[in-house]
């Protein structure tokens, strides 16, 4: 797989000739240097952007089947990732409990099952007393645990973490990472972190390096 784009006249390579995979259920890290494109990566594990050359499948289905066709490409998604970012993009307008439902909702399940869902996984997070509170009364920390809540809620194969402790103090990542795996863990979901911290990277069950030469097995 490889991935370049343009700017002006020139044409700028990411990263080519990747080649791995992910075994169903387990976890794994994906660490190396700023800039070298990490979180483009995820991007296109996610179908959020596409390879320039290459295929990426997913339970034997390529989402690079998908490309052009903008509504498949997101009921796919919808149907088997869920996707974790530093910032926890929270709707500031609904509470813990709106914000978890709301993958659901859009997928048009009924109020009282997204409601029954998303409490169940806001109690399993520990944020079972915060149901009714806003993003704003909420802890950066707590703010993130409703974030994975939220990935979670529509029962995810997959599920993608762009630098989910990056944005903590070294506490707060600590157990943000524990409740990943314990998520993993608990779910048997397949996990692929993109994460610059080696104590996180530790808490999977492979790391991988990724270096402008391809990607590299890599033991912490």
């Amino acid at each position: 797989m490889a991935m370049s784009f343009r700017d002006g006249q020139t044409e700028i390579t990411v990263f080519e000739g990747l080649n791995f995979g992910v075994v169903s259920g387990k976890s794994l890290a994906i660490i190396g240097e700023s800039g070298v494109g990490k979180t483009t990566l995820l991007y296109l594990l996610g179908g959020l952007e596409m390879p320039s050359k290459g295929e990426i499948k997913i339970g034997g289905n390529s989402i690079t089947e998908h490309k052009g066709r903008g509504s498949e490409l997101t009921r796919f998604r919808g149907e088997n990732l869920g996707v974790i970012f530093q910032f926890h993009h929270l709707f500031a307008e609904f509470d813990a409990l709106e914000n978890v439902a709301m993958p659901l909702l859009v997928q048009r399940v009924s109020w009282s099952e997204a409601r029954s869902r998303a409490k169940t996984l806001l109690e399993k997070v520990g944020l079972g007393k915060r149901l009714s509170h806003r993003p704003s009364m909420l802890s950066g920390g707590e703010q993130q645990r409703v974030a994975i809540a939220r990935a979670l809620v529509t029962k995810p194969g997959i599920v993608l973490a762009d630098e989910p402790t990056g944005n903590l103090d070294v506490q707060t990542g600590h157990e943000v990472g524990q409740l990943l795996r314990q998520m993993h863990e608990e779910l048997g979901i397949t996990m692929v972190v993109v994460t610059h911290s080696h104590d996180l990277a530790k808490l999977m069950d492979s790391v991988v390096e990724l270096t402008p030469s391809g990607v590299f097995e890599r033991t912490l």
